[in-house]
């Protein structure tokens, strides 16, 4: 019996052999893995081990969750999985725009692509007609060109296409997935593994459907999910899109500046959301079904970036501005824009752009490595050409940065590494370590690297509902049932911006039941979740991960964070420390290594300790294996 809420069909697309098979979706697996994020750890699940991430013998999958198309609000994300060729573990990103409601209109819950390509080719799906198209007459084209290029080809702007730039050609580790122009499966190199297969584009048109549960009851339910969009809860998104985080982590002195050397940005106010708004904010771009439009569209109508236009969110005005030492927004708008149409992820981009700059600046890196660029903090021209050199594999240092700081650190060494935010090969975002310590241990035990979207752990932080500047054993927890939560929200997928509008989880399962079908207690829709990030573990585990995988890095635990706003936080935050810290632990002295007149850093037996509650609370043993008793309650027994 089918569920409602899914198309009950996927294809499975042998891109060696041309072969595309019609496969039934197992209700089971709908029931217990939801869909998104938990249909990838399924189906992963098949790659064997040693598998080579460039090579034919990796999977990438195209999953909706079962809201997708629907009258849900933020409903038609889609998410793509892999084994990453960043980390060597899983890798997925999530996207939003229109190609999910498309896929799923066309008749599919998703799509799984196998083997390699003879010749570049993309895959254009019709309702029930699916054609291979050999593309090498568009090799090298940018993804806003390959869009413009398939849709007028079928004569056809509802068309949807996600496809890859030069950098996914070429095997750019960084690379990623674009759609709707400005729309990215951003982190993890999936671009890469669709450029090892000789895909430059999967587009997709559909003319069906959507089946829901309770059309009547769903109907009456979103209209007040609409109008609680509306309200302050997701304010900030509508108005200033995620810019406006700048000034917040500025406040904070959370906001890393020079590849995470310092916590504030002295020009700051330049790159702010607010002032974006003011000057360069042209357009304001919705997804389908969505009621917020934070996608902020930025022009620049004048000066020596005249022309440059970009979607450009915080991460990526942080990690190419701040976390640069820029303050141009123009030469940062280009510098979106050459990641999102040659197709790399501006995180990774940004950070490693970054490394280079503090590696010029010690001298680990010579004008002769850099191609005679002066890779300096705050030069915004060197920036920008950085990132089309990486873009390209161009030159010296083009070839040097593609595969991110990480890689690029073991070739030239000289202590490089301890200058590389990252974990597991995925570069930080734009979250202090030292001054959001429960954000680090949430990054760093994120099973696809460095995210800040597995867990949302930085908001115990950020909201002052734990001491930020030291860790204990209550932070396992709270990452662990970020984790669960978030593990179902991207299963769904329903947009992380919405979270506020839902008043508690019963609200979340009401909205399964009223699409699916599927009547759950919040035991049982959390116990999901936990069946799905374990499952994803296990694949990490399956391809090598091990224990030190999950420590920050170097500077985490060896260089002081003094900024003045993080010196004026750890003050003023004092005495709340001390009364939560002491009420906590039951102590009545205030422990000396909780406050530090220096500044922020993380302390490592802190960190031990952290990590072992994490551990625990996720019922692993202490090298971080989940037991067989849990594996046996979560019916995963089969995969250990």
């Amino acid at each position: 019996m089918k569920v409602k809420g899914y198309t009950g069909k996927y294809l499975d697309i042998d891109l060696s052999s041309k072969e595309v098979t019609v496969k039934k979706l197992d209700p089971k697996v709908a029931k217990d893995f939801l869909g998104g994020y938990g249909f990838i750890t399924k189906t992963l699940m098949e790659i064997p081990k040693g598998t080579d991430a460039l090579s034919k013998k990796n999977i990438i999958c195209f999953w909706l969750g079962p809201m997708a198309g629907s009258i849900v609000p933020t409903p038609s994300k889609y998410s793509v999985g892999a084994k990453s060729p960043l980390t060597g573990v899983i890798g997925f990103g999530i996207s939003s725009g229109y190609f999910g409601a498309e896929l799923k209109r066309a008749g599919y819950d998703g799509i799984v692509f196998r083997g390699k390509a003879k010749h570049l080719s993309y895959v254009f799906i019709d309702d029930d007609v699916v054609k291979i198209v050999d593309c090498r007459d568009i090799a090298g084209k940018t993804t806003w060109e390959t869009e413009t290029l398939i849709k007028e080809k079928y004569n056809d702007e509802s068309v949807r296409v996600a496809s890859i730039g030069i950098s996914g050609e070429k095997l750019n580790k960084m690379a990623c997935i674009t759609n709707a122009r400005n729309r990215q499966v951003g982190r993890s190199g999936m671009g890469a593994v669709m450029g090892s297969k000789n895909l430059k584009a999967v587009a997709v048109r559909g003319s069906g459907s959507i089946q829901v549960h309770d059309l009547p009851k769903l109907l009456e339910f979103c209209n007040e999910l609409n109008k609680r969009c509306q309200t302050g809860l997701t304010e900030k998104y509508r108005k200033y899109g995620t810019p406006a985080n700048v000034l917040v982590h500025q406040k904070l002195g959370c906001l890393p500046t020079r590849n995470f050397q310092e916590g504030s940005y002295e020009h700051a106010d330049d790159v702010s959301g607010q002032t974006m708004l003011k000057r360069n904010v042209k357009k304001l771009i919705a997804c389908e079904g969505c009621s917020i439009a934070c996608d902020h569209f930025n022009i620049i109508d004048k000066g020596q970036y005249k022309g440059a236009n970009a979607s450009v969110d915080y991460e990526s005005l942080w990690s190419l501005g701040p976390n640069c030492g820029i303050n141009n927004v123009g030469a940062i708008t280009l510098a979106v824009q050459y990641c999102d149409t040659h197709g790399i992820d501006t995180i990774s981009a940004g950070m490693t752009v970054s490394w280079a700059m503090e590696c010029f600046e010690k001298g680990l890196l010579t004008k002769e490595d850099t191609d005679g660029l002066d890779l300096k903090f705050g030069n915004h021209k060197a920036m920008v050409e950085c990132v089309r050199r990486m873009c390209f594999r161009e030159g010296n240092l083009g070839e040097l940065l593609a595969d991110g700081s990480k890689i690029a650190a073991k070739k030239i060494g000289k202590k490089s590494i301890n200058y590389s935010i990252q974990c597991k090969g995925m570069e930080w975002a734009g979250y202090s370590m030292r001054s959001l310590q429960t954000g680090t241990l949430g990054f760093c035990t994120s099973v696809r690297g460095a995210c800040y979207l597995r867990s949302g752990s930085y908001q115990y932080d950020v909201k002052h509902t734990v001491d930020r500047f030291s860790l204990d054993d209550t932070r396992g927890k709270l990452v662990s049932d970020g984790e669960d939560i978030y593990s179902v929200i991207d299963s769904l997928i329903i947009c992380k911006f919405t979270r506020k509008i839902y008043k508690n989880d019963n609200e979340l399962c009401k909205l399964l039941y009223l699409v699916t079908g599927i009547k759950w207690t919040v035991k049982e829709f959390l116990k999901t979740g936990e069946r799905i990030h374990n499952l994803a573990k296990l694949f990490n585990i399956k391809h090598g991960w091990k224990k030190s995988d999950d420590y920050p890095p170097w500077r985490a635990f060896n260089e002081y964070l003094k900024d003045k706003p993080v010196l004026r936080a750890i003050k003023s935050e004092h005495k709340n420390i001390l009364k939560s810290y002491t009420k906590l632990h039951g102590m009545k002295k205030f422990p000396v290594t909780v406050f530090d007149k220096k500044g922020a850093i993380i302390r490592k037996d802190e960190y031990e300790v952290a990590l072992l509650s994490y551990y625990k609370a996720r019922g692993w043993d202490k090298d971080g294996i989940p037991t067989k008793k849990l594996l046996k309650e979560l019916r995963l027994e089969e995969y250990k």
